[in-house]
């Protein structure tokens, strides 16, 4: 059951739409894999873009990331592996090689490009 301190998110994956609950202070993606929900990542540190996904609908916090940027916020990426929800989510996973893309035409670190 959602709680107050819980949010539902909902996620668009290319295997078809889960959900779980996630905990405010748990991260999405972690979240996920306790829910036998299986999503990329590499270094778990907001860094490599490998775990981006899009956000659909709701707020997240992204600051325990080492690299994550204003335009990224602006432009609708996440990246799951050190985001917190702030309210239900919508997001849509699988996004790395457009926030790749992202990141690059605005001369920002974008790994594995």
């Amino acid at each position: 059951m959602k709680g107050s301190d819980s949010f539902l998110v909902v996620l668009e994956t290319p295997k078809g739409e889960r959900s779980f609950t996630c905990h405010r202070n748990e991260f999405i993606w972690n979240a996920a894999a306790h829910n036998g929900i299986n999503l990329p990542a590499i270094c778990h540190q907001g860094r490599c873009l490998t775990c981006a996904g899009r956000v659909l609908s709701g707020s997240f916090d992204q600051s325990s990331a080492n690299s994550y940027f204003p335009e990224d916020r602006a432009a609708g990426f996440i990246l799951l592996c050190t985001a917190k929800p702030c309210s239900d989510l919508r997001l849509r996973t699988n996004e790395q090689h457009l926030m790749r893309q992202h990141r690059a035409k605005l001369g920002l670190p974008a790994p594995y490009l």
